[in-house]
């Protein structure tokens, strides 16, 4: 699908406020209500924009302590791939999870707890029981630098 400058200000606006109005979306544009409301469901039907979340804040929630995590398989098959990714969806604590290239690991993990003790019985009682994990190192987050949930739109044309 090919995007001009009017769907690229539309991402731009619903990635920093996915409840803005259909009004004030158009404002911001240059659109009246109507194209503006068929634009964005264009860009939702083709899948360009995949959902909309509310972001929560993880500390307000008591969720302190974040972990990234690399996992070493044991054999590369894609039974064992499946099998692993298949268990890791439904552990609430992983946000993130992604097959990775270029060191020892096979997974790179970002889960969210609410403390250190609770991290160990995650990592105990949960990733290191899935078939096939055979290594696991973990990163603790001290404090996040950049955290923001928009994409960069500079490479589309702002013709």
């Amino acid at each position: 699908m090919k995007l001009d400058r009017i769907d690229r200000r539309i991402l731009e606006q619903i990635q920093r406020n996915g409840r803005i109005s259909n009004l004030e979306l158009a404002d911001a544009v240059g659109l009246s209500p109507t194209p503006c409301s068929r634009r964005v469901r264009r860009l939702e039907e083709s899948g360009i924009i995949d959902r909309h979340v509310t972001l929560l804040n993880q500390s307000q929630l008591g969720l302190k302590l974040t972990a990234f995590i690399t996992i070493e398989m044991d054999r590369h098959t894609p039974e064992r791939f499946e099998n692993f990714e298949d268990q890791v969806q439904a552990f609430p604590e992983v946000v993130e999870c992604a097959v990775v290239t270029g060191n020892a690991a096979d997974y790179l993990v970002k889960a969210v707890v609410p403390d250190m003790e609770y991290y160990e019985a995650f990592l105990l009682g949960k990733l290191t029981r899935i078939e096939g994990v055979t290594g696991v190192q973990s990163s603790f987050v001290l404090r996040p630098v950049v955290r923001k949930t928009e994409l960069p739109l500079d490479h589309i044309q702002k013709a």
